[in-house]
């Protein structure tokens, strides 16, 4: 069926079912044109749990989905496409952690919101990309923090807090497709560019970069620049986002691979099969989500 006449068709079933559809914003591009609400995963996930809708169609990863349903628990979180993971979160399972914090007793848990329901709920308080350093900040001087999964995001809130932390040795395998070289060349091809990237990327990129931000950073950002260029040092779906919602501006990305294969999993066919049959719906066991909401609560209360 042609894409037109599939988002006629979502539009009618989401009327139909009184259904909403959040995105975010590394989905294809006809996915975030159907969305309702665009935004990076926690935003999502909170609004989701205040919207008057009882069924969230929930495009993006498995974790996000799971955030979702654990902030959401009276709401019908469905995920179109159930084996959109994320490599990062997969790379830490509670065990891992129950291991870490053996070695470690007494130790701060900080987990990064990019991560499983099993991992929160072991988590003292959860993070994202925009609050990792008031979080740190947040743990009196004399405890140690363990932080996971993504090293380079920890190790880079550790430069600026000046904090020791026990980091696990996850990563982001479609950040680490950006290289300085594509950096440094679009730089000479777009003098006067600003190189924006995602604390997720590795260090040898933050040092390319002029200012390090998540997604709804990077779109706060790109709104009050003055600049009129940006290499955008994320993943492709970011390029789209920024471009239309600044029509005058121009987002070049910083390398067209950072593409992540999991986000790209759901399409409008599948969109339209989920408001038909309302599933395939997410759901997190009781215990687990409550310990889960407690640290994602945690991390909200400090800011």
């Amino acid at each position: 069926m042609p894409e037109i006449e599939l988002a006629q068709r979502i539009r009618r079933l989401k009327k139909e079912k009184g259904a909403v559809i959040l995105a975010h914003n590394y989905q294809p591009p006809p996915i975030q044109d159907i969305a309702d609400h665009l935004g990076d995963s926690l935003d999502l996930s909170r609004l989701a749990s205040t919207l008057p809708e009882e069924i969230i169609i929930f495009c993006g990863v498995h974790f996000m989905a799971e955030t979702a349903a654990i902030l959401a628990p009276d709401k019908r979180v469905i995920l179109p496409e159930p084996s959109a993971g994320c490599p990062m979160a997969d790379m830490i399972t509670a065990g891992d952690l129950r291991a870490m914090q053996l070695r470690h007793p007494g130790a701060v848990t900080i987990m990064y919101v990019n991560s499983t329901a099993e991992v929160k709920a072991l988590t003292d308080i959860c993070c994202t990309s925009a609050n990792v350093v008031k979080v740190i900040e947040s743990v009196p001087a004399d405890r140690e923090i363990i932080f996971g999964p993504d090293r380079y995001l920890g190790a880079w809130a550790a430069g600026l807090t000046k904090r020791e932390l026990h980091l696990w040795n996850g990563y982001c395998p479609t950040h680490q497709r950006i290289v300085p070289d594509e950096i440094r060349k679009l730089r000479r091809e777009h003098p006067g560019a600003v190189v924006m990237v995602h604390p997720e990327v590795n260090p040898l990129i933050a040092a390319e970069a002029d200012i390090l931000l998540g997604t709804g950073g990077m779109i706060r950002f790109a709104g009050s620049s003055d600049a009129g260029t940006f290499i955008v040092g994320t993943e492709l779906g970011m390029v789209y986002r920024l471009s239309k919602l600044y029509p005058g501006k121009r987002f070049i990305p910083a390398s067209e691979s950072a593409i992540c294969p999991n986000m790209k999993k759901i399409t409008l066919e599948k969109v339209a099969r989920s408001l038909e049959t309302l599933e395939p719906v997410i759901r997190v066991p009781g215990p687990v989500a409550e310990a889960s909401r407690s640290a994602i609560l945690r991390m909200t209360q400090i800011g």
